[in-house]
Protein backbone atom coordinates (compact mmCIF):
# COMPACT_ATOMS: atom_id res chain seq x y z
CA UNK A 1 0.00 0.00 0.00
CA UNK A 2 0.72 3.68 -0.44
CA UNK A 3 2.44 4.90 2.67
CA UNK A 4 0.01 8.02 4.25
CA UNK A 5 1.67 11.35 2.77
CA UNK A 6 0.35 12.73 6.32
CA UNK A 7 3.86 10.91 8.04
CA UNK A 8 6.32 11.12 5.25
CA UNK A 9 7.66 13.89 3.39
CA UNK A 10 5.92 14.29 -0.03
CA UNK A 11 7.99 14.51 -3.09
CA UNK A 12 5.41 16.52 -5.60
CA UNK A 13 5.57 18.23 -8.86
CA UNK A 14 4.29 20.94 -10.88
CA UNK A 15 4.38 19.97 -15.05
CA UNK A 16 3.31 22.66 -17.16
CA UNK A 17 3.38 23.09 -20.37
CA UNK A 18 5.75 26.11 -21.90
CA UNK A 19 2.54 26.56 -24.56
CA UNK A 20 1.99 30.14 -23.58
CA UNK A 21 1.71 32.29 -20.57
CA UNK A 22 1.22 30.56 -17.05
CA UNK A 23 -1.86 33.13 -15.86
CA UNK A 24 -2.83 32.97 -11.87
CA UNK A 25 -5.36 30.20 -12.58
CA UNK A 26 -3.23 27.80 -13.84
CA UNK A 27 -0.40 28.69 -10.88
CA UNK A 28 -2.76 27.73 -7.65
CA UNK A 29 -2.01 23.91 -9.13
CA UNK A 30 2.15 24.75 -8.62
CA UNK A 31 1.02 26.30 -5.03
CA UNK A 32 -1.39 23.81 -3.91
CA UNK A 33 1.88 21.78 -4.85
CA UNK A 34 4.67 23.71 -3.17
CA UNK A 35 2.08 23.69 0.10
CA UNK A 36 1.86 19.90 0.78
CA UNK A 37 5.66 20.07 0.02
CA UNK A 38 6.68 22.70 2.81
CA UNK A 39 4.31 20.80 5.01
CA UNK A 40 5.37 17.69 4.86
CA UNK A 41 8.74 18.51 4.98
CA UNK A 42 9.05 17.60 1.05
CA UNK A 43 10.71 18.39 -2.07
CA UNK A 44 8.73 20.91 -4.78
CA UNK A 45 9.68 19.66 -8.67
CA UNK A 46 9.50 21.68 -10.98
CA UNK A 47 8.92 19.70 -14.59
CA UNK A 48 8.82 21.16 -17.56
CA UNK A 49 6.39 19.40 -20.28
CA UNK A 50 7.85 20.52 -23.51
CA UNK A 51 6.84 17.10 -25.86
CA UNK A 52 3.95 18.96 -27.68
CA UNK A 53 6.97 20.01 -30.01
CA UNK A 54 3.78 22.60 -32.41
CA UNK A 55 3.02 24.53 -29.91
CA UNK A 56 6.01 25.95 -27.66
CA UNK A 57 6.32 29.51 -27.14
CA UNK A 58 9.03 31.12 -27.35
CA UNK A 59 10.35 32.58 -23.57
CA UNK A 60 7.55 30.45 -21.73
CA UNK A 61 10.07 28.66 -19.86
CA UNK A 62 11.09 32.00 -18.50
CA UNK A 63 7.94 33.11 -17.83
CA UNK A 64 7.22 29.68 -16.01
CA UNK A 65 10.14 30.04 -13.47
CA UNK A 66 10.03 33.77 -13.21
CA UNK A 67 6.58 33.62 -11.75
CA UNK A 68 7.08 30.48 -9.27
CA UNK A 69 10.07 32.83 -7.98
CA UNK A 70 7.90 36.04 -8.02
CA UNK A 71 5.30 34.20 -5.33
CA UNK A 72 7.91 33.12 -3.48
CA UNK A 73 7.32 29.25 -4.58
CA UNK A 74 10.54 28.77 -6.63
CA UNK A 75 10.90 24.83 -6.51
CA UNK A 76 13.27 22.72 -4.94
CA UNK A 77 14.68 21.13 -8.37
CA UNK A 78 13.91 22.32 -11.68
CA UNK A 79 15.57 23.16 -15.16
CA UNK A 80 16.98 26.42 -13.21
CA UNK A 81 17.75 24.45 -9.83
CA UNK A 82 19.14 21.15 -11.39
CA UNK A 83 18.71 18.11 -8.78
CA UNK A 84 19.92 14.11 -8.91
CA UNK A 85 16.38 12.99 -11.10
CA UNK A 86 16.81 15.83 -13.90
CA UNK A 87 17.04 16.68 -16.53
CA UNK A 88 13.72 18.47 -15.70
CA UNK A 89 12.72 19.62 -19.53
CA UNK A 90 11.33 16.20 -21.20
CA UNK A 91 12.32 17.13 -24.64
CA UNK A 92 15.78 15.94 -22.81
CA UNK A 93 14.41 12.53 -21.75
CA UNK A 94 13.81 10.96 -25.24
CA UNK A 95 16.31 8.58 -24.85
CA UNK A 96 14.87 7.46 -21.10
CA UNK A 97 11.11 6.97 -23.01
CA UNK A 98 12.28 5.30 -25.73
CA UNK A 99 14.44 2.72 -23.26
CA UNK A 100 11.11 2.41 -21.30
CA UNK A 101 8.79 2.36 -24.30
CA UNK A 102 11.00 -0.86 -25.92
CA UNK A 103 10.31 -2.54 -22.42
CA UNK A 104 6.71 -2.28 -23.11
CA UNK A 105 7.29 -3.39 -26.90
CA UNK A 106 8.31 -6.50 -25.53
CA UNK A 107 5.88 -7.35 -22.87
CA UNK A 108 3.27 -6.63 -25.53
CA UNK A 109 1.79 -3.73 -23.57
CA UNK A 110 2.76 -1.73 -27.00
CA UNK A 111 2.45 -2.57 -30.14
CA UNK A 112 2.99 -0.90 -33.65
CA UNK A 113 0.17 0.98 -35.33
CA UNK A 114 0.79 1.97 -39.22
CA UNK A 115 -2.87 3.82 -39.73
CA UNK A 116 -3.03 7.30 -41.29
CA UNK A 117 -4.51 9.98 -40.40
CA UNK A 118 -6.92 9.54 -42.83
CA UNK A 119 -7.97 6.21 -41.81
CA UNK A 120 -8.12 7.34 -38.38
CA UNK A 121 -10.31 10.48 -39.07
CA UNK A 122 -12.84 7.95 -41.09
CA UNK A 123 -13.22 5.80 -37.74
CA UNK A 124 -14.15 8.65 -36.03
CA UNK A 125 -16.88 10.43 -38.02
CA UNK A 126 -18.17 6.68 -38.68
CA UNK A 127 -18.18 6.35 -34.75
CA UNK A 128 -19.66 9.78 -34.64
CA UNK A 129 -22.27 9.03 -37.05
CA UNK A 130 -23.28 5.87 -35.01
CA UNK A 131 -23.30 7.78 -31.35
CA UNK A 132 -20.55 5.78 -30.25
CA UNK A 133 -17.53 7.07 -28.26
CA UNK A 134 -14.43 6.24 -30.57
CA UNK A 135 -12.17 3.37 -29.72
CA UNK A 136 -9.24 2.18 -32.22
CA UNK A 137 -10.44 -1.13 -33.74
CA UNK A 138 -6.71 -2.67 -33.43
CA UNK A 139 -6.85 -3.49 -37.10
CA UNK A 140 -2.26 -3.06 -36.84
CA UNK A 141 -2.48 -6.14 -33.97
CA UNK A 142 -3.31 -8.54 -37.32
CA UNK A 143 -0.53 -9.65 -38.96
CA UNK A 144 -1.79 -8.94 -42.32
CA UNK A 145 -2.44 -5.20 -41.77
CA UNK A 146 1.44 -4.70 -40.56
CA UNK A 147 3.99 -2.76 -42.32
CA UNK A 148 7.97 -2.90 -41.16
CA UNK A 149 9.49 -1.23 -38.75
CA UNK A 150 10.99 1.55 -40.52
CA UNK A 151 7.84 2.91 -42.18
CA UNK A 152 6.43 5.36 -39.85
CA UNK A 153 4.05 4.21 -36.92
CA UNK A 154 3.04 5.39 -33.54
CA UNK A 155 3.31 2.81 -30.40
CA UNK A 156 -0.28 2.58 -29.23
CA UNK A 157 -0.82 1.05 -25.28
CA UNK A 158 -3.10 -1.98 -25.45
CA UNK A 159 -5.75 -1.71 -22.80
CA UNK A 160 -6.02 -5.08 -20.85
CA UNK A 161 -9.44 -6.93 -20.55
CA UNK A 162 -9.02 -6.98 -16.94
CA UNK A 163 -10.15 -5.95 -14.10
CA UNK A 164 -13.57 -4.74 -15.42
CA UNK A 165 -12.83 -1.33 -13.40
CA UNK A 166 -9.95 0.34 -12.59
CA UNK A 167 -10.74 2.32 -9.15
CA UNK A 168 -8.40 4.33 -7.12
CA UNK A 169 -9.25 6.39 -3.94
CA UNK A 170 -8.44 10.00 -4.79
CA UNK A 171 -7.58 12.05 -1.96
CA UNK A 172 -9.94 15.05 -2.84
CA UNK A 173 -12.75 12.76 -4.63
CA UNK A 174 -12.72 9.91 -2.53
CA UNK A 175 -13.64 6.86 -4.50
CA UNK A 176 -13.28 7.18 -8.51
CA UNK A 177 -13.89 4.17 -10.46
CA UNK A 178 -13.64 3.58 -14.53
CA UNK A 179 -15.20 0.47 -16.32
CA UNK A 180 -11.74 -0.52 -18.81
CA UNK A 181 -13.83 -1.19 -21.36
CA UNK A 182 -14.54 2.72 -22.29
CA UNK A 183 -10.73 3.32 -22.77
CA UNK A 184 -8.86 3.22 -26.43
CA UNK A 185 -5.62 2.08 -27.31
CA UNK A 186 -4.11 5.41 -26.63
CA UNK A 187 -0.70 6.26 -28.40
CA UNK A 188 2.05 6.69 -26.21
CA UNK A 189 4.67 7.23 -28.30
CA UNK A 190 4.29 9.12 -31.31
CA UNK A 191 5.38 9.33 -35.38
CA UNK A 192 8.22 11.87 -34.34
CA UNK A 193 9.61 9.78 -31.56
CA UNK A 194 8.54 12.08 -29.19
CA UNK A 195 5.89 10.36 -26.54
CA UNK A 196 2.48 11.53 -25.45
CA UNK A 197 1.34 13.43 -22.49
CA UNK A 198 0.28 10.60 -20.90
CA UNK A 199 3.31 7.91 -21.11
CA UNK A 200 6.24 10.90 -20.74
CA UNK A 201 4.47 11.98 -17.16
CA UNK A 202 4.12 8.11 -15.79
CA UNK A 203 7.76 7.71 -16.51
CA UNK A 204 9.20 10.47 -15.11
CA UNK A 205 6.66 10.41 -12.43
CA UNK A 206 8.47 7.10 -11.07
CA UNK A 207 11.97 8.05 -11.80
CA UNK A 208 11.57 11.41 -10.24
CA UNK A 209 9.97 9.02 -7.01
CA UNK A 210 6.34 11.62 -7.11
CA UNK A 211 4.81 10.45 -4.14
CA UNK A 212 1.51 12.51 -4.54
CA UNK A 213 0.34 13.75 -7.61
CA UNK A 214 -1.97 16.86 -7.08
CA UNK A 215 -3.01 18.52 -10.83
CA UNK A 216 -6.47 20.60 -12.05
CA UNK A 217 -9.48 18.10 -12.37
CA UNK A 218 -9.23 17.98 -16.20
CA UNK A 219 -6.77 15.10 -15.82
CA UNK A 220 -9.23 12.84 -14.14
CA UNK A 221 -10.45 10.86 -16.96
CA UNK A 222 -6.87 10.44 -17.84
CA UNK A 223 -5.83 8.89 -14.68
CA UNK A 224 -7.03 5.25 -15.13
CA UNK A 225 -4.73 5.35 -18.29
CA UNK A 226 -1.86 6.29 -15.97
CA UNK A 227 -2.94 4.03 -13.21
CA UNK A 228 -2.61 1.01 -16.58
CA UNK A 229 0.67 2.13 -17.42
CA UNK A 230 1.98 2.16 -13.87
CA UNK A 231 0.75 -1.35 -13.88
CA UNK A 232 1.76 -2.43 -17.04
CA UNK A 233 5.67 -1.23 -15.80
CA UNK A 234 4.99 -3.19 -12.40
CA UNK A 235 5.34 0.33 -10.06
CA UNK A 236 3.99 1.23 -7.40
CA UNK A 237 1.37 4.65 -8.60
CA UNK A 238 1.39 8.00 -6.79
CA UNK A 239 -0.92 8.79 -4.40
CA UNK A 240 -3.58 11.26 -6.68
CA UNK A 241 -5.55 14.72 -5.89
CA UNK A 242 -7.32 16.52 -8.56
CA UNK A 243 -7.87 19.98 -7.88
CA UNK A 244 -11.35 21.92 -8.53
CA UNK A 245 -10.61 24.31 -11.73
CA UNK A 246 -10.78 27.70 -11.21
CA UNK A 247 -13.65 29.59 -12.76
CA UNK A 248 -14.36 33.53 -13.97
CA UNK A 249 -16.34 35.38 -10.80
CA UNK A 250 -19.67 34.58 -12.14
CA UNK A 251 -19.19 30.91 -12.11
CA UNK A 252 -18.81 30.79 -15.82
CA UNK A 253 -16.63 28.00 -16.97
CA UNK A 254 -13.32 29.38 -17.90
CA UNK A 255 -11.14 32.12 -16.27
CA UNK A 256 -10.77 34.70 -18.79
CA UNK A 257 -8.12 37.46 -19.15
CA UNK A 258 -11.24 40.27 -18.30
CA UNK A 259 -11.84 38.34 -15.19
CA UNK A 260 -7.85 38.40 -13.86
CA UNK A 261 -6.37 35.73 -15.75
CA UNK A 262 -3.05 37.60 -15.73
CA UNK A 263 0.25 36.49 -14.82
CA UNK A 264 2.09 36.93 -11.67
CA UNK A 265 4.65 39.20 -13.39
CA UNK A 266 1.80 41.20 -14.43
CA UNK A 267 0.38 41.10 -11.16
CA UNK A 268 3.32 41.95 -9.15
CA UNK A 269 4.00 44.74 -11.82
CA UNK A 270 0.56 46.13 -10.91
CA UNK A 271 2.22 46.24 -7.39
CA UNK A 272 -0.20 43.24 -5.60
CA UNK A 273 1.95 41.79 -3.12
CA UNK A 274 3.62 38.22 -3.18
CA UNK A 275 1.51 37.06 -0.15
CA UNK A 276 -1.24 38.70 -0.64
CA UNK A 277 -1.14 36.83 -4.11
CA UNK A 278 -0.98 33.57 -2.41
CA UNK A 279 -3.00 33.72 0.45
CA UNK A 280 -6.01 34.91 -2.11
CA UNK A 281 -4.71 32.21 -5.12
CA UNK A 282 -5.09 29.39 -1.54
CA UNK A 283 -8.33 30.25 -0.99
CA UNK A 284 -9.21 29.19 -4.33
CA UNK A 285 -10.38 25.76 -3.75
CA UNK A 286 -9.20 25.44 -0.13
CA UNK A 287 -9.90 26.09 3.07
CA UNK A 288 -9.11 25.60 6.72
CA UNK A 289 -12.66 25.29 8.25
CA UNK A 290 -12.64 28.91 10.12
CA UNK A 291 -14.09 32.53 8.86
CA UNK A 292 -10.09 33.45 7.87
CA UNK A 293 -9.95 35.43 5.04
CA UNK A 294 -5.93 36.43 5.00
CA UNK A 295 -3.06 34.17 5.45
CA UNK A 296 0.63 34.50 6.20
CA UNK A 297 2.49 32.12 4.05
CA UNK A 298 3.68 30.57 7.40
CA UNK A 299 0.06 30.46 8.32
CA UNK A 300 -0.96 28.19 5.23
CA UNK A 301 2.13 26.18 5.28
CA UNK A 302 1.15 24.71 8.68
CA UNK A 303 -2.71 24.64 7.67
CA UNK A 304 -2.50 23.09 4.16
CA UNK A 305 -3.87 19.30 4.24
CA UNK A 306 -5.36 17.26 0.86
CA UNK A 307 -8.57 16.58 3.11
CA UNK A 308 -9.57 20.60 3.32
CA UNK A 309 -9.62 20.94 -0.78
CA UNK A 310 -12.79 21.07 -1.82
CA UNK A 311 -14.47 19.10 -4.99
CA UNK A 312 -16.59 22.34 -6.02
CA UNK A 313 -15.25 24.87 -8.40
CA UNK A 314 -13.28 27.96 -6.94
CA UNK A 315 -14.34 31.58 -8.11
CA UNK A 316 -11.78 34.25 -9.23
CA UNK A 317 -12.68 37.06 -7.84
CA UNK A 318 -10.24 40.38 -8.99
CA UNK A 319 -11.95 42.40 -6.29
CA UNK A 320 -11.56 40.42 -3.56
CA UNK A 321 -7.42 40.04 -4.20
CA UNK A 322 -7.63 43.80 -4.06
CA UNK A 323 -9.50 44.06 -0.76
CA UNK A 324 -6.58 41.37 0.78
CA UNK A 325 -3.76 42.93 -1.14
CA UNK A 326 -5.40 46.69 0.66
CA UNK A 327 -5.80 45.18 3.81
CA UNK A 328 -1.56 43.91 3.65
CA UNK A 329 -0.47 47.27 2.63
CA UNK A 330 -2.62 49.06 5.99
CA UNK A 331 -0.95 46.18 8.10
CA UNK A 332 2.83 46.40 6.87
CA UNK A 333 5.31 47.95 8.98
CA UNK A 334 5.95 51.54 7.24
CA UNK A 335 9.65 50.68 6.79
CA UNK A 336 9.12 48.02 4.94
CA UNK A 337 6.29 49.51 2.86
CA UNK A 338 8.98 52.08 2.07
CA UNK A 339 10.78 49.10 0.75
CA UNK A 340 8.26 47.24 -1.21
CA UNK A 341 7.75 50.63 -3.00
CA UNK A 342 10.38 50.64 -4.79
CA UNK A 343 9.87 51.06 -8.26
CA UNK A 344 6.65 52.63 -7.66
CA UNK A 345 7.36 55.86 -6.70
CA UNK A 346 6.33 58.88 -9.30
CA UNK A 347 9.82 59.24 -11.54
CA UNK A 348 10.19 63.22 -9.84
CA UNK A 349 10.54 60.87 -6.14
CA UNK A 350 14.11 60.27 -7.11
CA UNK A 351 15.47 63.71 -6.20
CA UNK A 352 13.67 63.43 -2.59
CA UNK A 353 15.46 61.85 0.39
CA UNK A 354 14.15 58.60 1.76
CA UNK A 355 12.72 60.02 5.02
CA UNK A 356 10.62 62.62 2.95
CA UNK A 357 8.88 59.64 0.77
CA UNK A 358 8.69 57.60 4.50
CA UNK A 359 6.15 60.79 5.54
CA UNK A 360 4.29 61.12 2.31
CA UNK A 361 3.82 57.34 2.09
CA UNK A 362 2.58 57.28 5.81
CA UNK A 363 0.08 59.61 4.57
CA UNK A 364 -1.30 57.36 2.18
CA UNK A 365 -0.96 54.06 3.64
CA UNK A 366 -4.64 54.00 4.61
CA UNK A 367 -5.39 54.72 0.76
CA UNK A 368 -3.32 52.64 -0.74
CA UNK A 369 -4.93 49.43 -2.61
CA UNK A 370 -2.03 48.59 -4.61
CA UNK A 371 1.19 49.55 -4.88
CA UNK A 372 1.05 51.22 -8.81
CA UNK A 373 -1.47 53.23 -7.54
CA UNK A 374 1.66 55.54 -5.76
CA UNK A 375 1.97 58.31 -8.68
CA UNK A 376 -1.50 59.30 -8.54
CA UNK A 377 -1.60 59.78 -5.10
CA UNK A 378 1.59 61.45 -4.11
CA UNK A 379 2.69 62.81 -7.29
CA UNK A 380 2.06 66.55 -5.96
CA UNK A 381 4.23 65.86 -3.40
CA UNK A 382 7.03 65.95 -5.50
CA UNK A 383 6.13 68.70 -8.10
CA UNK A 384 4.43 72.02 -8.12
CA UNK A 385 0.93 71.42 -9.52
CA UNK A 386 0.54 73.44 -12.87
CA UNK A 387 -3.39 74.10 -12.66
CA UNK A 388 -3.20 73.27 -16.22
CA UNK A 389 -6.77 71.08 -15.82
CA UNK A 390 -9.23 73.85 -15.17
CA UNK A 391 -9.56 72.66 -11.38
CA UNK A 392 -8.84 75.92 -9.90
CA UNK A 393 -10.52 77.76 -12.27
CA UNK A 394 -14.00 76.22 -11.51
CA UNK A 395 -13.34 76.30 -8.21
CA UNK A 396 -12.74 79.58 -7.82
CA UNK A 397 -15.87 81.08 -9.73
CA UNK A 398 -18.06 78.51 -8.12
CA UNK A 399 -20.59 79.78 -5.82
CA UNK A 400 -19.52 78.94 -2.66
CA UNK A 401 -16.54 81.71 -2.87
CA UNK A 402 -18.11 84.88 -3.48
CA UNK A 403 -17.35 86.08 -0.11
CA UNK A 404 -14.56 85.87 0.90
CA UNK A 405 -13.46 84.84 -2.77
CA UNK A 406 -10.96 81.54 -3.45
CA UNK A 407 -8.27 84.41 -4.49
CA UNK A 408 -8.78 85.99 -0.65
CA UNK A 409 -9.01 83.13 0.97
CA UNK A 410 -5.13 81.89 -0.53
CA UNK A 411 -3.89 85.49 0.10
CA UNK A 412 -5.10 84.99 3.85
CA UNK A 413 -3.49 81.74 4.10
CA UNK A 414 -0.63 82.96 2.71
CA UNK A 415 -0.19 85.43 5.38
CA UNK A 416 -0.92 83.49 8.35
CA UNK A 417 1.33 80.77 7.51
CA UNK A 418 4.25 83.14 6.91
CA UNK A 419 4.96 83.35 10.56
CA UNK A 420 3.75 79.52 11.56
CA UNK A 421 6.64 76.93 12.47
CA UNK A 422 4.36 74.22 10.32
CA UNK A 423 3.68 71.74 13.63
CA UNK A 424 0.03 69.97 12.42
CA UNK A 425 -0.40 71.70 16.01
CA UNK A 426 -0.08 75.15 14.74
CA UNK A 427 -1.17 74.52 11.22
CA UNK A 428 -4.62 73.53 12.94
CA UNK A 429 -5.10 76.11 15.31
CA UNK A 430 -3.92 79.16 12.44
CA UNK A 431 -5.98 77.56 10.01
CA UNK A 432 -9.62 77.12 12.40
CA UNK A 433 -8.86 80.66 13.43
CA UNK A 434 -8.53 81.98 10.24
CA UNK A 435 -11.64 80.33 8.97
CA UNK A 436 -13.30 81.83 11.92
CA UNK A 437 -11.97 85.16 11.12
CA UNK A 438 -12.85 84.88 7.64
CA UNK A 439 -16.63 83.87 9.27
CA UNK A 440 -16.03 80.92 6.53
CA UNK A 441 -16.36 77.15 6.78
CA UNK A 442 -13.23 75.68 7.77
CA UNK A 443 -14.29 72.92 5.09
CA UNK A 444 -14.55 75.38 2.45
CA UNK A 445 -11.59 77.13 3.06
CA UNK A 446 -9.16 74.01 3.29
CA UNK A 447 -10.62 72.91 0.26
CA UNK A 448 -9.07 76.66 -1.16
CA UNK A 449 -6.04 75.53 0.09
CA UNK A 450 -6.38 72.29 -0.80
CA UNK A 451 -6.46 72.59 -4.60
CA UNK A 452 -3.74 75.22 -4.27
CA UNK A 453 -1.34 73.23 -2.90
CA UNK A 454 -1.89 69.58 -3.96
CA UNK A 455 -4.06 70.50 -7.85
CA UNK A 456 -6.17 67.64 -6.67
CA UNK A 457 -9.91 68.05 -4.67
CA UNK A 458 -9.05 64.80 -2.42
CA UNK A 459 -5.75 64.38 -0.78
CA UNK A 460 -4.82 63.33 2.32
CA UNK A 461 -5.47 65.29 5.53
CA UNK A 462 -4.69 69.39 4.96
CA UNK A 463 -2.88 69.86 8.09
CA UNK A 464 -0.62 66.18 7.36
CA UNK A 465 -0.03 67.27 3.67
CA UNK A 466 0.79 70.89 4.98
CA UNK A 467 3.34 69.61 7.43
CA UNK A 468 5.03 67.04 4.81
CA UNK A 469 5.16 69.51 2.06
CA UNK A 470 6.97 71.94 4.09
CA UNK A 471 6.72 75.93 4.81
CA UNK A 472 8.73 76.69 1.44
CA UNK A 473 6.83 75.12 -1.01
CA UNK A 474 3.81 75.32 0.51
CA UNK A 475 4.16 78.94 0.77
CA UNK A 476 5.42 79.35 -2.68
CA UNK A 477 2.46 76.94 -3.82
CA UNK A 478 -0.18 79.72 -2.34
CA UNK A 479 1.28 82.34 -4.47
CA UNK A 480 1.28 80.78 -7.37
CA UNK A 481 -2.29 79.47 -6.93
CA UNK A 482 -3.40 82.74 -6.33
CA UNK A 483 -1.52 84.61 -9.02
CA UNK A 484 -3.05 82.39 -11.13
Amino acid sequence: MHMSSTQHPARVRFAPSPTGHLHVGSIRSGLFNWLWARHTDGTFVLRIEDTDRGRLVEGAIDQINDSLEALGIAPDEGPRQGGKYGPYLQSERLDIYREHARKLLETGALYRCWCTPDRLTALREAAQKAGVAFKYDRHCLKPENQLTTTDPHVLRFRIPETPEVIAWEDAVRGHMEFKISELDDFVAIKSDEYPTYHFANVVDDHLMEITDVLRADEWLPSTPKHLLLFSAFGWQEPKYAHLPPVQGPDGKKKLSKRDGAQSVGEYIAEGYLPEALMSFLASLGWNDGTTQEVYSPDELVKKFTLDRIQKSPAQFDKERLTWINGKLIREMPLEELLRRCEGFWPSEAAKFEADYKKAVLALVQERLKFLSELPELTEFFFTVPSHEDGLLQTEATSERYNSPTFSECLTKAHQILESSDFSLEDLEARLRGLAETMSIKPGTLFSAIRIAITGKKAAPGIFETLHVIGKKSSLERLDLASKR
